[in-house]
């Protein structure tokens, strides 16, 4: 009987060789593959829920916080999005193949690069049974395999979703070996998997911190990381304030757990006195609770109904993931910009203004994966960015950033045409 390990290797050679396969996968295969999922999840949707029932229930039981039950729970509609996602995925254009960049050199060689799948992606990631998912068709379209390993919390749910993905794709006649997914909770695969730089060309986590961290710190091949996102809004003086209450609001409540929430509100002290109240009401209604500076909490404290808290140095740089934000009353646009280079995470930064010369300095000056004027942080996402879906947000200034599509998956190869050149 194989151990735990022998099994986690075998994976890791069956995903190798089915790699192999997939680089010169037809179109056509592929994305029969993703309608094949698509159907499939809706077809199994008992069952996928039934297995998630077990998940959420043994989750909390244990205590797990509701932004992390949020993330873990699926339902009918979540399933159905899910599933309209898959099919989004399947019409984007294959990006493997693509030539591009073709030029002609003075000695006469045509040289180019042609776009081609990195291999096998090792996909580590947290409560997220959506992921098991969006990475597996993610993947699939970019000609790479793929090794999952979720986490226990979610572990009859990720295993349900991966049956289907694997009996899905061999239908349509995907290489076999070319989703694999790890049964086993045991945390020591995870040290196992990355040690795994034979079989594995990248790893990705998705998770909190801790996991990132220790994913970055241990792995022996590539890391694209991300996935924390301490997002911040600035309100300029020259906002339109319904375009700000708006944006806030929206950034911060309507999906309150996810990773593209805003966490800090910054409000230019000239606008401060008309904006902040209207802020704060709209606020109210959805029961945010706010951790405001001296001058925030000096505007807003005669509305006794508000849920105020004198904020402290560790509400900056927080993500809260619930609904909760931090606020804060600056002099200027620079103090706005020191604020998130001290505190921002690099992922979702946005700023509400009606001045064309400062949207251009935050859009220059600000270091981050998506930086936005006039709109909320909650638009950075695979879908909404016509991407499909994404594998990660990532952080990075290498290879990627930003949410990872399809195109994200892919490296290139050098391609150079002759006629009898020799290096002189």
């Amino acid at each position: 009987m194989k151990s735990a390990i022998e099994e986690l290797e075998a994976k890791g050679r069956a995903a190798k060789a089915a790699a192999h396969r997939m680089a010169y996968l037809s179109t056509e295969v592929k994305n029969k593959a993703l309608h094949n999922i698509s159907d499939d999840l809706l077809v199994k949707k008992d069952k996928i829920l039934s297995a998630n029932q077990i998940d959420y229930k043994e989750a909390e039981a244990s205590g797990m916080s509701a932004a992390m039950l949020d993330r873990l729970m699926l339902s009918s509609s979540r399933l159905e999005a899910i599933a309209q996602d898959v099919l989004a995925v399947a019409a984007l254009p294959d990006p493997v193949g693509e030539v591009f960049d073709m030029r002609t050199l003075p000695n006469g060689l045509l040289i180019g690069r042609k776009r081609v799948p990195l291999g096998v992606i090792g996909a580590i990631y947290e409560s997220r049974p959506n992921v098991t998912i969006d990475i597996s068709v993610l993947c699939l379209k970019s000609g790479n395999a793929v090794i999952l390993r979720g986490g226990k919390e979610a572990i009859h749910s990720n295993s349900a979703l991966a049956r289907v993905v694997q009996e899905a794709i061999i239908r349509a006649g995907v290489p076999d070996g070319a989703v694999q997914f790890i049964e086993n909770t045991d945390r020591a695969l995870v040290n196992q998997m990355l040690k795994m730089g034979d079989f594995i060309d990248l790893v990705i986590p998705r998770g909190g911190a801790e996991l990132i961290k220790f994913v970055t710190e241990n792995a022996t091949m590539p890391v694209i990381s991300g996935g924390i996102g301490v997002c911040h809004t600035y309100v300029d003086m020259s906002a339109d304030v319904n375009k700000a209450v708006a944006i806030a609001f929206n950034a911060k409540v309507q999906r309150p757990t996810v990773c593209n929430a805003l966490d800090t509100l910054l409000v230019h002290t000239d606008i401060a006195q008309r904006c902040l109240p209207l802020v704060a009401a709209e606020w109210a209604k959805a029961g945010v609770e706010m951790h405001c500076d001296e001058r925030a909490l000096a505007i807003l404290k005669p509305n006794s109904s508000l849920k105020l808290v004198p904020a402290t140095g560790e509400d900056w740089g927080k993500e809260f993931l619930s609904l909760v934000a931090a606020v804060r009353v600056v002099d200027s646009l620079d103090e706005a910009l020191q604020h998130i280079e001290r505190y921002g995470s690099g992922a979702d930064e946005a700023i509400v203004t009606e001045d064309y010369s400062t949207a251009m300095r935050f859009l220059n000056e600000v270091d981050a994966a998506c930086v936005y004027v006039n709109a909320s942080t909650r638009f950075t996402d695979g879908g909404q960015f016509g991407l499909g879906a994404e594998v990660a947000i990532s952080t990075q200034k290498m290879h990627a950033r930003g949410p990872l599509g399809v195109k994200e998956l892919t490296s290139y190869k050098w391609i150079i045409f002759g006629s009898g050149q020799v290096r002189p």
